[in-house]
Parts: structure tokens; C-alpha cells; sequence
């Protein structure tokens, strides 16, 4: 089975055509259309963050790139050891992942950064198409509920079975997967103190150790 991705004029969300069709207008040079996700399927790690930025990832067309987001990320993917490179917040800037595949749960840019459940479910097709597709996953980082709880329902599990909680770490039976969660890197969540950037690393230390166990 091969991967399925949205198209680039994907209608499958009316309320998020609307808005791609009116930034179109607004922002003529930006990617505006369904965002694919960033590494290679043969990775031991997918990253599930919530969905473009309007003027990040909408923007340059790459997960998390030109975003506060990504600038928390990134970085710190770069100093364990999981991408090489210098981010320049830049589709072109030659950054690269290192056993990482970074996805979104929607793929196109939402209205005021939210989604609704039917989206999530609409686009899990895809979702769950990348998943199908990568022969050495082993974990899967959920970056907030949305994420956790749409791996979740495009791998069939109950959601009151598995609570989110930043640096929880589920076992995936029936998958033989491992999930980590993690508090979103947004700029909302940094500037609140919900995640510093430390309890972030803390999550990938987790992360790799599962790695090296598995």
C-alpha cells in the first residue's frame, strides 16, 4: 500500500477550504494547501503535532518551519542527535531529520489554530496511511491531545484507556508501538510556563531510551 496524501486542492473540509481559499487572497506567496510531512518513512520515530501555522508551516510548506513551534523543536532535535543541519526556518534550508518523521493530524491550517473532531477524523486517512508505511516505527510523539488522541483513534484504541499526560509514555499492544506524550512546543505553552524547554528534552530522553530498549 502506498501512502496517501491530500491532495493539493483537497476538498474534504469545507470549513478549511474556506480559509485556504480566502489566504490564497491574503497571502498569494504562501504554500497554502495541505502541508506533507517532513523525514523518511523508514524512521524509528514519528513526531504528531496539531496542524499548520498559518505563517509557519501554511507559509513555507514543511511541519513546524517558520514556527515557534519548530524553533523549540528543531533545535533540540539537532542536539540529541535527531536532525543535522542549520534551521533557518526555510523548506530550502538543507535541515534534515535523522530516524524522525514529523506529520500533523490536519494537515491544512485551521481557523485561530483549531480543529474540530471531524476534521481529525477526516484527515486520519492519512494519518494512519503514514503509519501503515513506516516498517521500523517504534514510537510515535504525541505533541497534545489532539495528536494522542488522533493516533489513538486511527489505531483503533479506546481513548479513556490511555490519559495524556506530558511525559507519559503508552504501550500500543495490538501495534507493538510505543507512544510518548508531550506538552505542545507552542509559544502559548512556552510563554506559560506549561512546557520550558528542559521538560521537553526530558520527553526525548525518554523517548531514546524506549529506543535503545526495544
Amino acid at each position: 500500500m502506498s501512502v496517501l496524501c491530500p491532495a493539493k486542492d483537497c476538498k474534504l473540509c469545507p470549513r478549511l477550504v474556506e480559509y485556504r481559499e480566502g489566504n490564497k487572497l491574503k497571502f498569494p506567496n504562501y504554500h497554502n494547501a495541505p502541508v506533507p510531512p517532513f523525514g523518511n518513512l523508514d524512521a524509528e520515530i514519528l513526531v504528531v503535532g496539531l496542524a499548520p501555522g498559518l505563517n509557519g508551516a501554511n507559509q513555507t510548506g514543511r511541519p513546524f518551519t517558520n514556527d515557534y513551534a519548530g524553533d523549540v523543536l528543531y533545535p533540540i532535535l539537532k542536539e540529541f542527535g535527531l536532525a543535522q543541519g542549520n534551521y533557518q526556518k526555510r523548506k530550502d534550508d538543507g535541515f534534515e531529520l535523522i530516524d524522525v518523521r514529523i506529520t500533523n493530524s490536519v494537515k491544512c491550517a485551521p481557523p485561530k489554530n483549531v480543529v474540530t473532531g471531524d476534521e481529525v477524523k477526516t484527515c486520519g486517512q492519512f494519518l494512519i496511511s503514514e503509519i501503515e508505511n513506516m516498517p521500523n516505527l517504534k514510537v510515535i510523539l504525541t505533541l497534545g491531545g489532539v495528536a494522542h488522541n488522533a493516533v489513538l483513534g486511527v489505531l483503533g484504541y479506546k481513548k479513556a484507556a490511555f490519559k495524556f499526560a506530558h511525559n507519559a509514555v503508552h504501550f500500543l499492544d495490538k501495534h507493538n508501538l510505543y507512544m510518548v506524550n508531550s506538552y505542545h512546543t507552542s509559544r502559548y505553552n512556552i510563554n506559560t510556563g506549561v512546557l520550558t524547554e528542559d521538560m521537553f528534552r526530558d520527553v526525548i530522553k525518554n523517548l531514546q531510551k524506549i529506543l535503545n530498549k526495544h
